[in-house]
């Protein structure tokens, strides 16, 4: 339990663990070392292959990419991920395994390390074989032969990638020798050239394209044979067209009927209309006539004229009311009512003639009649020609399934002939591509010559084994901050535990006592109770988690600032502490000393020693609930032999 508050405290923990950092440093540099010299040597070969757009590269078969409203195409494929998997295919990689062992010898020369390393690569090839054939005599493992043991390798060296949207496939293979390398790549471009030509050629698809289009030729000749029989009895180009005229001509003749129904309805009316006329006039009619005055009238006005002469005359002897005025008056009116009745004019001659209305009537009576008679054989005519009109178009219904069925059928024939002919020139151009091993894989890049070794960078490894053992050392004391449960300070002790913190006791390494130490011991006696030391007097017990903590050295150091402060104080006996005085109580090795517990029953205080850098947090955990379970208290820790890791050099500078 380390406390870092500051850089020095960073520092510290450097110093804490410094065996271990230079442990980590020490095997980290040793081991990089021996890889740069002893690791085997890997080169690698590149080649570059151009999937180009065209054959093999269809994502549906044939009759289905003719038909796109059927099956819809991938946008999201990636069909180079095909030609990756056929790369690596376990057919490929065991083909190229055993050209491998049969072809392929290791020639190279050498010396040197090479010799070495060579050596010690086939004894541990020797060592890997007897252990494998002991598992495998066991059961614990398989038998594999020689061929799928290297098939295996192989396929872990081969590595095949592309970038996203790239039509560029980039092969890399990695082995002990350049020149081995290249060899495998191209032996392997070439297997998987071939094995891909002999898995995409279909001999046979050529011929059965060519079969179906023959079979649908003579289908569509047998069709159209008797189509043209079925217009030859319709007496037309097409059941379409013969209908249509058919229902046109039917349409004609029944607007035409219907006009000359409605106009012959309407003449009969008409008729009937002017014979009901002709018989309502008269048959003669008044031509000339000869009028004059009615002479009886004329006569009566004259009378009248006397009479009212008369009166006047008499009105000149007589009053209005006298009698003969009033018999003249009556005699007046009589006239006048007589003269009324008769009329002013009379006929003196006439000349009669027949009526020429009634004659024009009947006239057009006849005519009409006529233009009736005409009608009625108009539509008994087209009544005639519509009967025979739908007849024929009966017939033409009767044939026009069996023709529809033929003519959709030719149409469907036709559709698949089209299709079978473009498929059979397809397949016959994939054929003649196969026979002449023609694909859309090109080799844009051949397999590549590297004799710069990728693997190790020795010069590379011995520049950074120092900064890497550097680095693994800083992380290793990283881990040991992390895993390390000591305690070396007292700084998280009472957040930690609980218990206050009464002092840290600076270790001291010769007789004389330093300040520091001094002001520890000093710092103990300031955290005592001295009004209760005064009135009833202090048992102080001191006690640790294991034997060699130190109770004993800071009980005397303890006595000794108690005498020169003039403190009456003694070891513990079976007196308790008078006032003014303490006793001082040891209870060293808690944990195996049974007869502690005895003695720390009369303590007033209860004090923990802890060694720096030997105790750790769980041990102080468990004898703090050792003694809050015996006692219900613990008054204080006590850090004992606490070490300041840096030199005071360093601690100097660092101050600077």
């Amino acid at each position: 339990m380390i406390e870092i508050r500051s850089f020095r405290d960073i520092i510290r923990l450097f110093f804490i663990f410094n065996r271990e950092f230079r442990w980590a440093l020490i095997a980290t540099v040793v081991l990089i070392v021996l890889g740069a010299f002893l690791l085997p040597s890997r080169y690698v070969s590149e080649s570059r292959l151009l999937v180009k757009p065209g054959r093999a590269m269809s994502t549906v078969p044939i009759e289905y990419s003719d038909r796109q409203t059927l099956v819809a195409p991938s946008t999201q494929r990636d069909p180079i991920v095909d030609e990756e998997k056929m790369l690596t295919g376990r057919p490929i990689i065991r083909q190229v395994a055993e050209y491998y062992l049969n072809e392929v010898n290791d020639t190279s020369e050498k010396n040197g390390w090479k010799l070495v390393k060579f050596y010690i690569k086939k004894g541990v090839g020797g060592i890997i074989d007897g252990v494998r054939s002991i598992l495998v005599f066991i059961g614990i493992s398989e038998t594999q032969t020689p061929v799928d043991r290297l098939a295996s390798k192989l396929e872990k060296q081969f590595t095949v990638v592309h970038e996203a949207g790239s039509s560029v496939m980039e092969i890399s293979f990695t082995w002990d020798d350049p020149l081995i390398a290249q060899r495998v790549v191209n032996k392997w471009i070439e297997v998987y050239q071939t094995e891909r030509g002999k898995k995409l050629a279909n001999d046979s698809l050529y011929g059965f394209y060519e079969v179906e289009s023959q079979r649908i030729a003579e289908q569509i000749a047998m069709n159209k044979t008797r189509i043209s029989e079925k217009l030859k009895e319709i007496d037309g180009i097409s059941s379409k067209e013969k209908l249509e005229s058919l229902t046109d001509r039917i349409n004609r003749v029944s607007a035409q009927r219907a006009e000359a129904y409605a106009e012959q309805q309407g003449l009969e009316k008409s008729i009937m209309s002017a014979s009901r006329r002709a018989g309502d006039l008269p048959q003669e009619v008044s031509k000339e006539r000869e009028l004059g005055l009615n002479p009886t009238q004329q006569d009566l006005k004259l009378k009248l004229s006397g009479l009212v002469l008369e009166r006047l005359d008499k009105l000149k002897n007589y009053q209005d009311q006298a009698p003969p005025i009033l018999e003249l008056n009556h005699s007046i009116s009589a006239l006048k009512e007589r003269i009324a009745e008769e009329k002013e004019s009379i006929q003196r001659s006439e000349n009669r003639v027949p009526n020429e209305l009634v004659t024009m009537l009947k006239r057009s009576a006849l005519e009409r009649d006529t233009r009736v008679s005409e009608l009625k054989a108009q539509t008994i005519a087209y009544d005639g020609e519509l009967l025979k009109l739908k007849k024929e178009r009966q017939r033409i219904l009767s044939i026009d399934p069996e023709l529809s069925a033929l003519e959709r059928d030719l149409s469907v024939a036709e559709k698949n002939y089209r299709l079978y002919i473009d498929s059979l020139e397809k397949a016959r151009i994939d054929r003649e591509l196969d026979n002449s091993r023609i694909s859309n894989i090109a080799i844009i890049e051949q397999a590549t010559f590297t004799p710069s070794r990728v693997f190790p960078k020795s010069l590379m490894m011995l520049f950074m084994a120092l900064p890497a053992g550097l680095a693994v050392g800083l992380f290793v004391v990283y881990l040991c901050y992390l895993l390390d449960q000591r305690i070396h300070d007292g700084g998280r002790v009472k957040s930690h535990f609980g218990v206050p913190l009464w002092t840290t006791v600076m270790e001291q390494k010769d007789s004389a006592l330093s300040a520091s130490f001094e002001a520890s011991i000093y710092r103990l006696y300031s955290q005592l109770p001295l009004a209760t030391l005064k009135d009833q007097g202090l048992n102080i017990g001191m006690t640790s988690s294991r034997q060699g903590e130190g109770v004993g050295f800071l009980i005397g150091q303890f006595q000794r600032i108690l005498n020169e402060r003039g403190i009456p104080n003694r070891m513990a006996d079976d007196e308790c502490a008078h006032p003014g005085e303490v006793v001082l109580i040891d209870a060293s090795a808690l944990l195996s000393n049974q007869a502690a517990f005895v003695r720390l029953k009369q303590a007033d205080l209860i004090l923990l020693v802890v060694e720096a850098r030997q105790s750790t947090v769980p041990m102080v955990e468990n004898t703090l609930s050792i003694l809050n379970t015996a006692f219900k208290k613990v008054d204080g820790i006590i850090i004992n032999r606490r070490q300041f890791e840096i030199s005071s050099g360093l601690l100097s500078r660092i101050s600077r």
